[in-house]
């Protein structure tokens, strides 16, 4: 480790290879020309070569400045990265969950504040996500997560199956009284969503829908609804405290499974935690409260 330049200098080089500029080195760092200039002859003096070949007030790398600024860059973001996962790391009391954006907002944010009032030594700190990257990191705790289960290295535990109804917006004219007259609505579709157990349950096996809209995000599809854009088939946690509140409507009583499940997934390592087990417990209950209907 004592053959390594001074931390300042690598920066101020690294940021004049970058921006091709002392000027624009300096505004980026927040320090003067001077110093910037100062670093690279520090730098230059450490290694005993030149890392540019200056043409008036113009800086243009040398061919071993151009291969070791890319190193430098590289190792840099990597020391940012390892500084970032150690601040960002859990503290004993906090419990970092990996969750879907959509469940979060619209099932597990309302729910929270009942965990607090029953565990108030915890904090919850939520990561919108969709990948199992930082749960293989060791940045979350735990997460949830929506599949089949069998997650290789993973501890997990079905948290609720899940079900598709279709909705509009209240003002939503003219709306369906019958599975017959969803036919000629406008509908909004999300690739990820099915329609094929609908039509078969509503006795449509023939039709598929064109859709008017197509998204990819289920909160954007249910602000479209909202809007009175359309139909949508969207799954029953996202909905159910809309259609409680009034800004949703359910279209004909028809409710289908859907393919994939809620689980709760965490790391092996993690099996003995009181924190998990208190959390784990209580949205394990939370769920079950809202499948039985007594929570929605």
């Amino acid at each position: 480790m004592s053959q390594l330049p001074p931390l300042g200098a690598l920066r101020a080089f690294e940021a004049v290879a970058r921006l091709g500029s002392v000027v624009k080195a300096a505004e980026s760092l927040h320090v003067t020309h001077s110093a910037i200039s100062h670093q690279l002859r520090t730098l230059e003096d450490f290694l005993g070569l030149s890392l540019f070949l200056r043409e008036g007030k113009k800086l243009l790398l040398t061919e071993e400045g151009r291969i070791y600024a890319l190193r430098v860059r590289g190792a840099l973001g990597d020391m940012a990265e390892a500084t970032q996962r150690v601040l960002t790391r859990p503290r004993p009391n906090d419990i970092t969950i990996g969750v879907l954006p959509s469940f979060a907002l619209h099932w597990l944010l309302p729910r929270l504040p009942d965990f607090k009032a029953k565990y108030p030594q915890y904090t919850i700190n939520l990561r919108a996500s969709l990948g199992f990257e930082e749960m293989n990191n060791g940045l979350l705790d735990l997460a949830i997560r929506m599949g089949n289960g069998n997650w290789e290295g993973l501890q997990q535990q079905c948290l609720m199956d899940e079900s598709l109804l279709l909705v509009a917006a209240p003002h939503f004219s003219p709306r369906p009284q019958t599975a017959a007259e969803v036919q000629t609505a406008a509908i909004i579709t999300n690739p990820a969503v099915q329609w094929t157990n609908w039509c078969q349950a509503a006795g449509l096996a023939d039709w598929r829908p064109k859709p008017l809209f197509t998204y990819n995000d289920s909160n954007l599809e249910i602000e479209s609804v909202k809007l009175g854009h359309g139909l949508a088939l969207l799954r029953r946690s996202l909905v159910s405290a809309a259609i409680n509140a009034g800004s949703l409507v359910q279209i004909t009583e028809i409710e289908v499974p859907y393919q994939y499940a809620y689980w709760l997934i965490w790391p092996e390592k993690s099996s003995a935690s009181c924190k998990l087990a208190d959390f784990s417990a209580w949205i394990i209950g939370q769920a079950s409260d809202f499948v039985n209907g007594r929570n929605q």
